[in-house]
C-alpha cells in the first residue's frame, strides 16, 4: 500500500500481522496534493522548465515498448492522441 500525501482525519494504522505475515509493504510520499501541483507548473511555466520528451504516434507504440525493453530510450515517450483511430 502506499500513501501519497497526508489524509485531513487521522489514518488507522494496518493490522500488523497482515503486512508481515503476507509479506507487504506500507510507504508513503509527501507528493502534495492539487494546490501544490497547479503551483510547479505555475512555476516551471514561468521559468521555461520543461520535460524533456519523444512524441510518438499510436501505431508505434510496440515499437517504443521494445525500444523501452532495450534501454534505447533517451527521454519519456508520449503518445499524440490526435494518432487515435
Amino acid at each position: 500500500m502506499t500513501l501519497v500525501g497526508a489524509p485531513a482525519t487521522p489514518h488507522p494504522s494496518p493490522g500488523v500481522f497482515n503486512l508481515i505475515t503476507k509479506r507487504r509493504s506500507l510507504a508513503g510520499s509527501m507528493i502534495g496534493g492539487i494546490p501544490e501541483t497547479q503551483e510547479m507548473l505555475d512555476f516551471c511555466a514561468q521559468h521555461g522548465i520543461v520535460a524533456d520528451i519523444e512524441m510518438i504516434r499510436a501505431d508505434q507504440i510496440n515499437d517504443a515498448y521494445e525500444r523501452m525493453i532495450r534501454g534505447d530510450v533517451k527521454y519519456r515517450f508520449v503518445i499524440d492522441t490526435r494518432t487515435l483511430a
